[in-house]
């Protein structure tokens, strides 16, 4: 299994009293509200990925800054890891726990400190939620442009952790380019300050290497992102195909042309009767895939922009092509994508949620490879994509009920994955590796890159108290998973850790 707790890494943390530990911290930070009883622990067990739960020994939940930096110099003097946790919408098992460590809940720092339209940036908590940025944006006509379709729930600390992206991220970008400037607490309980409201800032772009760190240098606990004006217009349409490649070279036709959408979205035809069955959104259930594409700016390119793309949908064989009469069916259009995953988990006890990257031009090659193992492992596949930037979400239908039906989804997830490094793609796109691809990482990267990456962790944590045993796989692990080769029985780089 990739996800289950690892008991050998818990093993090698130092051994440490749950009521040492609780007792310690209650003295340092007055005030800090800290869970210990099994009932209060067990709503912070798992984030998204429900599947793999793990008990926390402590719950925190601050309330300011002062209470965080203590927390972490505490933990550190104690040898106690930590794991952050924002709203708990993460889908690679990020947020999980560890029996022996301290689950630290940022969900307090809810405030919006400060907007300015004539700056066009926003100064935010990291447990804002994402949607209500734009909806505090809104009265000056600017918006938050990454929109996971979790918006409603998820944090903005939680996406500065992952790098989300959604709908849109095709023309505007993910959360690291929308993303100016964050404010740290380090593992020794130190503040810092990671880029700028200017344009660029000198020395090493650390604000990027922050984004998308899954919790494993530092505790986000202030971020500043632009805002953008809303667009003038937009306009959506939808795309029928009565073969899934098709809709698949229809993508690679759009950009071609040289048209760079809104967004661009893909689903085959068991999402499509999923989400139709949920919210009614008018989606043609008979079609095999459909592509939804946004156009949006000034009107009169918005129009021009949608005749270049019915052109092309004509040519890459849409068997029919519809355009939103309005902003209410526009919406609903979307609706329809972004409640895809809860309609699937309709038609099925469980769903396991993909996130590969892929080249487009291989998304015919990526789509046959996840029929032949559906049919393989006997599990269906419904696939949603990003399908503008490649970003596929096969979710993968099984009943944990059944003996053998979660270990066979996540083997069939796991190839689905290791096809994308193999066409020149990543292992994730906005979801983050977390515990569930880890043993992926073997597949895509080498020895070498595995070090640097645990060189830049040691950086910043080299107690490794940070969200250990995630997102990086160590060398030995990578040998065990059968994507290293080990010379003479030894693995190179011995002076790294073993788990």
């Amino acid at each position: 299994m990739n996800i289950l707790y690892d008991e050998r890494l818990d093993g090698e943390l130092q051994e440490t009293d749950k009521a040492e530990v609780l007792a310690d911290l209650q003295q340092a930070a007055p005030g800090l509200t800290l869970l210990h009883r099994e009932e209060d622990l067990r709503p912070f067990e798992c984030d998204g990925l429900s599947a793999y739960r793990v008990l926390p020994m402590l719950v925190a939940l601050p309330e300011t800054l002062a209470q965080v930096e203590t927390l972490m110099k505490r933990c550190r003097a104690l040898g106690v890891p930590v794991v952050t946790r924002g709203a708990g919408t993460g889908l690679s098992g990020g947020a999980l726990p560890l029996e022996k460590g301290v689950l630290l809940v940022m969900s307090r720092f809810n405030r919006i400190l400060d907007v300015d339209p004539d700056a066009r940036i926003a100064r935010l908590q990291p447990g804002v939620r994402n949607l209500a940025i734009s909806e505090a944006a809104a009265p000056y006509g600017l918006y938050y442009a990454p929109d996971p379709s979790s918006q409603i729930a998820c944090s903005i600390g939680g996406n500065v952790a992952e790098n989300a992206g959604g709908v849109h991220c095709l023309k505007y970008g993910l959360t690291v380019h929308n993303v100016m400037k964050v404010e740290v607490i380090t593992i020794e309980g130190e503040r810092m300050t990671l880029g700028s409201e200017a344009l660029d800032a000198p020395g090493f772009d650390l604000l990027a290497l922050f984004t998308g760190s899954e919790g494993m240098l530092g505790v986000v606990t202030e971020i500043t992102v632009k805002l953008l004006p809303k667009p003038e217009t937009a306009k959506v349409l939808m795309a029928s195909f009565d073969d899934v490649e098709k809709a698949g070279r229809a993508v690679g036709d759009i950009i071609a042309a040289g048209i760079i959408p809104g967004g661009l979205e893909m689903m085959d035809k068991l999402a499509i009767r999923a989400a139709e069955d949920f919210i009614k959104a008018g989606y043609p259930v008979e079609a095999e895939a459909i592509l939804l594409c946004e156009l949006d700016g000034v009107e009169a390119d918005v129009d021009d922009d949608c005749a270049t793309v019915r052109e092309a949908l004509e040519k890459a064989g849409a068997t029919d092509i519809q355009q939103a009469r309005d902003e209410a069916e526009r919406a609903l259009f979307w609706a329809g994508r972004k409640n895809a995953f809860p309609a699937v988990g309709r038609m099925s006890p469980d769903y396991y949620c993909m996130d590969g990257t892929i080249p487009r031009r291989e998304l015919p090659r990526v789509l046959k490879g996840i029929a032949d193992f559906s049919e393989e492992y006997g599990l269906r596949v419904a696939n949603v994509f990003h399908a503008g930037d490649g970003n596929m979400h096969p979710l993968i239908l099984f009943d944990a009920n059944r003996p053998g039906e979660l270990e066979q989804a996540e083997e069939l997830g796991g190839k689905i994955l290791e096809l994308c490094v193999e066409v020149g793609g990543s292992i994730t796109g906005e979801h983050g590796v977390g515990r569930e691809k880890i043993n992926q990482m073997c597949a895509q990267f080498n020895p070498g890159e595995l070090t640097t990456f645990h060189a830049v962790k040691a950086a910043f944590d080299p107690d490794r108290l940070l969200n250990p045993g995630k997102n990086i796989p160590t060398l030995a692990r990578c040998a065990e998973f059968g994507a290293m080769h080990v010379h003479n029985n030894e693995l190179p780089h011995p002076e790294l850790p073993r788990f």
